[in-house]
């Protein structure tokens, strides 16, 4: 199953997205797309490792998300973020559009849990200069991409996650 749950800045995604992993057995897979580019950003990444408890494997991929999926294997994964990585791929001037396709392929193959997070940017205002239009673009198609082929979609504001688009599995007597 996929799930991609996307918020604002403090909007609770993060805090919902381990909740629906914690559903499952452990162990399960954090897998982180930050970077830190300085020490606020180091102590954040120590902060949220401490915050997320026992259970957790923590892997840490700036760029190669597609091949951290498939080394995981059967056990559930969340990836944490996608606008994260997608930045990391336009400073790395990689293909978005490859790399957007790579993924969406990983994903379809996965077994286990998938639970996606996600910076919902495309709420406010035009950006000014061209990259972060740029990038303000990609996230949307991303995210439009990612919510076609995922089973569910929440949409966190104020630490309240809302159900956008729920498929359920065919019908069992």
């Amino acid at each position: 199953m996929i799930e991609l749950v996307l918020g604002g800045v403090r909007s609770g995604k993060s805090r919902y997205a381990e909740s629906v992993v914690k559903r499952f057995p452990a162990p399960w897979i954090y897998l982180a797309t930050g970077r830190a580019w300085d020490d606020e950003m180091q102590e954040r990444i120590v902060r949220h490792q401490a915050d997320r408890g026992e259970g957790w494997l923590t892997v840490e991929e700036p760029l190669e998300l597609v091949d951290a999926l498939v080394a995981a294997g059967d056990v559930p994964v969340l990836v944490d973020c996608l606008t994260l990585w997608l930045t990391n791929l336009l400073m790395a001037e990689r293909d978005i559009s490859i790399e957007k396709q790579r993924l969406l392929i990983a994903l379809s193959r996965r077994k286990a849990l998938t639970v996606l997070v996600g910076n919902e940017v495309g709420l406010g205002i035009v950006p000014e200069n061209a990259l972060a239009r740029r990038f303000r673009d990609e996230a949307g198609w991303l995210h439009q991409a990612v919510a076609a082929q995922a089973e569910k979609v929440v949409l966190c504001v104020a630490g309240i996650p809302c159900v956008i688009k729920e498929v359920s599995g065919p019908a069992t007597d």
